[in-house]
């Protein structure tokens, strides 16, 4: 299975770090938020990355180049400064994963577990499968429920990890334009073909100043 990181946001709430820094190269620990990404991938056998990225991109690409130095493969998906939202984003990387199911990992988020979890294979006729992970303190509504038989649909159940694998069928013949994620898994669970998982380890948000805190803390204490 080839994976995609998300790298394109261009971290408001993390501001005035990312006012010089993208956000998948900000420190948690002794490396760049994005390389816990990649070396977890490395490990469950994922080496084909595909990473798109908007503001700063050229700091990304330079930083990553080919992976080579990381022992993987990667791909560049430049957007151009505005970006192309979620949707987008995959829609306009889709090539890259030439008809097969593939993993997206939300950059900006910080997961300690083994990946080899997200890949399973999609069941027959589903378009994705999401990750969900105990609603936090900042997301105490919740995104998703799950059914009995895996089924996900909008709720307070569990807040979606940002990490998911997708059918290639679910995005084909859609065109390239700026375009968010969640009309789409609204349609799939009308229809019945959208599934969830809960994310086995610890799970964090990156996505301000007191989160990238609370994970270096963690990274420190756990001696990660």
């Amino acid at each position: 299975m080839k994976a995609m990181i998300l790298a394109a946001g261009r971290g408001e709430r993390l501001r005035p770090i990312t006012d010089t820094c993208p956000k998948p190269l900000v420190k948690v620990g002794d490396k760049s938020l994005i390389e816990w990404h990649l070396e977890k991938l490395k490990k469950a056998g994922v080496t084909d990355i595909l990473i798109n990225s908007a503001y700063l991109s050229s700091m990304i690409v330079s930083y990553l180049g080919d992976g080579h130095k990381f022992g993987v493969n990667i791909t560049h998906s430049v957007e151009g400064d505005s970006g192309l939202e979620t949707a987008g984003g995959i829609i306009n990387a889709l090539p890259f994963f030439e008809g097969e199911e593939f993993l997206v990992v939300n950059g900006d988020t910080f997961i300690d577990g083994d990946y080899k979890q997200f890949l399973t294979p999609l069941k027959a006729g589903v378009q994705a499968r999401l990750y969900l992970v105990n609603n936090p303190e900042h997301n105490l509504k919740g995104d998703f429920s799950l059914d009995e038989n895996g089924l996900c649909s909008r709720g307070p159940g569990y807040t979606f990890s940002g990490t998911a694998v997708y059918s290639c069928k679910a995005f084909e013949h859609r065109e390239i334009k700026k375009e968010p994620l969640l009309p789409y898994f609204e349609k799939w669970s009308q229809e019945k073909i959208l599934t969830g998982a809960l994310l086995e380890g610890k799970w964090f948000d990156v996505g301000t100043i007191q989160r990238l805190d609370a994970v270096n803390n963690y990274v420190k204490e756990k001696q990660l």
